[in-house]
């Protein structure tokens, strides 16, 4: 018979050589007759005896290959909501961690404190895209802030403002709310797609 490769068969294919060979050998067929039937090597033949004897049946019956993708993660559910919920709530630095955006480093050292768990920098990063988070450029936001005066002041007391500056053929100037540096660098934070992260800070 022509020798078989069984890198080119398939699952079911594979289980079934086992299973006939196994079968030809408790019928009184010697190894080497059963392997040279099949046209395969006789250790081949050897090794499925010998798990056979110590295993049984299900040792003939080879599952799909690879893991199963949510038998890899290293993190729960669980803690996967949980973690998301921290980065979308807070910022890095309210938690007391050396950093001011949520970069992959950050969510890294987050979860081996909260969690006790180690993640390599690539692995937290592929996390963070299967939870559809990206890198994004933060807004500013003082703590300062009262956010119902502000919506009070867009809302009543700028639209009297640009009645009267368009009344006056008048302009309105506004400043830029990362300041006039022409040397300021902003990084990323990581936040859902969609939903750009905020960053609290001191008012100057």
């Amino acid at each position: 018979m022509e020798k078989v490769d069984f890198r080119k068969l398939s699952i079911q294919e594979r289980n079934s050589y086992r299973k006939r060979a196994i079968s030809l050998v408790n019928s009184g067929k010697k190894q080497k007759e059963v392997a040279e039937f099949f046209g395969i090597r006789a250790k081949t033949v050897s090794d499925w005896v010998k798990s056979y004897k110590l295993n049984g049946v299900r040792s003939l019956t080879e599952s799909k290959r690879g893991v199963k993708s949510e038998d890899k993660k290293l993190l729960t559910a669980e803690q996967e909501l949980l973690v998301q919920k921290m980065i979308i709530d807070t910022m890095p630095d309210q938690l007391k961690l050396p950093y001011g955006l949520w970069t992959r480093k950050a969510v890294r050292e987050l979860i081996e404190r909260e969690l006790k768990i180690i993640l390599a920098i690539t692995t937290t990063g592929d996390y963070l895209r299967s939870w559809g988070y990206s890198p994004q450029k933060p807004k500013k936001k003082a703590y300062e802030q009262n956010s119902k005066a502000v919506k009070k002041w867009l809302e009543e007391e700028y639209p009297a403002i640009k009645k009267k500056a368009k009344d006056e053929d008048a302009e309105i100037n506004w400043g830029d709310e990362t300041g006039v540096r022409n040397n300021s660098q902003h990084g990323r934070s990581y936040a859902p797609k969609g939903k750009t992260p905020v960053k609290t800070s001191m008012a100057k």
